[in-house]
């Protein structure tokens, strides 16, 4: 599953929908996204992966604290 936090808005996606996979770098995934969300990939260039102990992926806007 891949859980994506993108412009305010929630989704939970399978991999085979936006064609990605755990074991792809941090780069690859936000390229797959930027295809998927038909964006530039500048769009998630602030993003964070998170990788979960399931499989799971979770893609989501850097936090910032402070």
């Amino acid at each position: 599953m891949v859980h994506i936090r993108y412009n305010g808005r929630s989704y939970d996606l399978v991999e085979t929908q936006v064609r990605v996979a755990a074991h792809m770098s941090d780069i690859e995934i936000k390229q797959r996204l930027a295809q998927h969300f038909d964006v530039s990939q500048r769009s998630f260039h602030d993003y964070v992966v998170d990788r979960g102990p399931n499989g799971d992926l979770i893609i989501r806007p850097e936090a910032v604290y402070g």
